[in-house]
């Protein structure tokens, strides 16, 4: 089956046939049966004609619209083909996060994926047209509770008591005490005065990622079917011959150059690998500059909005022409003028367009207008004629617009699910970049596979891995992400390590060093002695002259819990003994922005939360820091019971993420009897004790 969707308005069958046919070659005896309903359309192919089919339709222009196409799985599945298989594993991803949201709705607002009881402060119209509500307490004197609903979420406001399906949106700005959301359309004059706003999953992203694996699955005698090959391990990836290349970035390192230089001469793929703090994207926009010199039209993307957007601000720093796909609202606001939506907007062939479309609307008005007289027969038909052909003209000209500011850029920034044919149309690029590729699922890097030459995959598969919901899904693999199955599969063939860090002082760079990258790491002069007590205002003592500190709780009786009316665990009297380090390290003179407090259960983040409200001190989980840096990380590792449980820590990857997030001070709290039941845990207190930093929590007490 065929699926069409995008149609124009008042599409016939027999318009939609002879399209298909005059763009695919097909006659309209392989046609089956079609099934139109609003703007999507079903139709029945002979299955060995899909793969062309959708690969000619995908992006086509069709009466002014892009049409998105992607055909349906068959049916019979075949449990050892590779892209059925993440097909159904993509499947239960999404059945658990809905059952999530179902079976945790209670709690869902201590996770901070909530918020209720809001009333509607303002209304206002912006982001390339688009409706803006403000939300916040009836009482302003109250501030939000805390809450994951940062811009870009997108999110489901609905009424309360529960009411109608209720409006999609995304956030677009925050304060303590307001959440604006960006709505595709007004709320009803007949609203309720609470409203709910909850996380929402995002289902297109879903489906755009089926539609692409089974695409990769049926190509045939194309570029996709070759790398198909390739990326499944069929065939070797090859590389041209090196050619001389001058760093636009005279900063860059040894290393750094190596991996640039792999990557240009890919002709199929490569992998920078980029362990923490060694400047990964620092690389990743040289290879796109270099890229761009050479005549390549680029991809950049990420699988989150903030990644997307730190690559496309190192870009426009360094004077690129580049265009951000994606909702104004999940872009940073320093960055949003870049956005195709806002330079559409502002274009002069949408300021016509705007001019053509109220003409229109006069017309249909005036159509529908009651009047004494009677008018001559055919006239009101002939004005709503009129007025859909300017409204036609009007979209041609918008169209033109995204066009020309499309055709005029060379690098194209957006997350992978924002990859859209609706708007890229089938326009190809020579290069594909993923940051943070180790981050993703591999379903979703097979959406800018399809409009690609050659693929970059940049990323570190030594830290968080993707998060997967689905116990089942996970048992089979869905964690694995395409970057850490081709590590595995070329090895250093197609992947080059960056070796060269700039965050961490080196006594809390050696273990992650020696344990997740061979010992091959070195802290650049630039960090590699700095401490917290060289900053100014910070005073010279203990606390802020030694890099590393753990504090050992063992035989204390700090035992573990489980969080009342909850599953996750906490330690109340480790908990305490953190906070007092944190408010020592603030008396010290060290800012509280610059700290850290990392844990690895939510219980003892929300704890910890209740004991340390200040100001510009970050509490959270070890996923809600990846990919960040402060000067001062304070660690509770929770776990200590007689059993030596040390549960989800045995995931010593997400240790690795926590470890490296600070550059001047690591201060880590646990209880090293429970916790050296696992060898890595093991080890890790050995490397304290061999730098002298290992301390009993009874020095504390004296």
């Amino acid at each position: 089956m065929l699926h069409l969707d995008s149609l124009p308005p008042r599409t016939t069958k027999g318009e939609l046939l002879a399209f298909v046919c005059n763009a695919t070659g097909l006659r309209g005896a392989q046609v089956g049966k079609i099934d139109l309903q609003g703007n999507t359309a079903l139709i029945e192919l002979p299955a060995e004609t899909l793969s062309r089919v959708v690969k000619a339709l995908d992006g086509a222009e069709f009466k002014e619209r892009r049409l998105r196409a992607w055909a349906t799985a068959a049916k019979a599945a075949d449990p050892n083909d590779h892209f059925q298989r993440l097909a159904r594993l993509l499947e239960l991803e999404s059945r658990a996060e809905a059952d999530r949201i179902l079976d945790e709705a209670g709690s869902s607002e201590r996770r901070g994926d909530s918020l209720s009881g809001l009333a509607i402060l303002d209304e206002t119209s912006g982001l390339g047209g688009r409706y803006i509500v403000a939300l916040g307490k009836r009482n302003r004197a109250l501030e939000l509770p805390w809450n994951r609903l940062e811009p870009g979420t997108p999110v489901l406001l609905t009424g309360q008591p529960k009411g109608d399906e209720g409006w999609r949106g995304v956030v677009c700005e925050r304060s303590r005490s307001e959440i604006h959301v960006a709505l595709s359309e007004p709320l009803d004059e007949d609203r309720p005065a609470l409203f709910r706003l909850d996380l929402s999953p995002d289902e297109k992203a879903r489906i755009r990622q089926v539609a692409a694996l089974e695409r990769a699955r049926t190509a045939e005698r194309d570029r996709l079917a070759e790398l198909r090959r390739i990326l499944l391990g069929e065939a070797a990836p090859a590389f041209r011959e090196p050619i001389e290349w001058g760093p636009l970035d005279a900063s860059l390192n040894a290393s750094q150059v190596e991996a640039i230089s792999l990557a240009l001469s890919a002709k199929d793929v490569a992998i920078l690998h980029g362990p923490p703090g060694t400047g990964k994207t620092t690389a990743v926009v040289e290879l796109i500059r270099q890229a761009v010199r050479r005549g390549q039209k680029v991809l950049a993307c990420a699988p989150s909005n903030l990644a997307v957007d730190n690559l496309l601000e190192r870009l426009l720093v360094h004077g690129e022409k580049a265009v951000r796909l994606g909702h104004p609202a999940r872009v940073l606001p320093a960055l949003r003028e870049h956005t195709l939506d806002l330079m559409v907007e502002s274009h002069d062939d949408t300021r016509q367009a705007r001019k053509i479309a109220k003409k229109a609307f006069a017309l249909f008005r005036q159509a529908g207008k009651y009047t004494r007289a009677k008018p001559e027969p055919g006239a009101r038909q002939a004005m709503r004629q009129e007025g859909r052909a300017l409204l036609d003209d009007a979209r041609k000209l918008e169209n033109q617009a995204v066009d020309r500011i499309l055709n005029g850029a060379t690098i194209v920034c957006a997350t992978l699910t924002g990859l859209d044919s609706e708007v890229l149309g089938q326009r190809r690029f020579g290069l594909a970049v993923i940051d943070e590729a180790a981050q993703c699922t591999e379903p979703v890097c097979w959406l800018p596979l399809l409009r690609s030459e050659s693929l970059v995959l940049a990323g570190d598969h030594c830290q968080l891995p993707p998060t997967i919901l689905s116990t089942e899904a996970a048992e089979q693999g869905f964690g694995v992400s395409m970057m850490e199955r081709l590590v595995e599969l070329y090895g250093d063939t197609a992947t080059r390590r960056l070796e060269v860090q700039y965050r961490m002082h080196e006594a809390i760079m050696r273990f992650s060093s020696d344990q997740f990258y061979d010992g091959s790491l070195r802290a650049h002069e630039s960090v590699q002695n700095h401490r917290l007590c060289d900053l100014e205002g910070v005073r010279t003592e203990f606390l802020t002259e030694d890099p590393v500190q753990f504090i050992d709780t063992a035989g204390a009786g700090y035992d573990e819990e489980e969080e009342p009316g909850g599953s996750s665990r906490r330690n109340p009297q480790e908990a305490a003994l953190v906070a007092k380090k944190v408010k020592s390290l603030i008396e010290a003179g060290v800012a509280a922005s610059a700290i850290a407090v990392i844990a690895p259960y939510a219980a003892q983040v929300r704890l910890l939360r209740e004991m340390l409200p200040i100001a510009e001190l970050e509490i959270d989980s070890v996923d809600g820091f990846q990919g960040r840096e402060k000067e001062a990380v304070v660690l509770s590792l929770v776990r200590s019971n007689v059993e030596g449980e040390v549960g989800f820590l045995a995931d010593v990857r997400r240790m690795n993420v926590a470890l490296t997030r600070t550059r001047r001070k690591l201060l880590v709290v646990g209880d090293s009897a429970t916790l050296s039941s696992h060898p890595f845990y093991e080890a890790m207190f050995a490397y304290f004790e061999s730098i002298g930093a290992h301390h009993s929590v009874w020095e504390e007490m004296d």
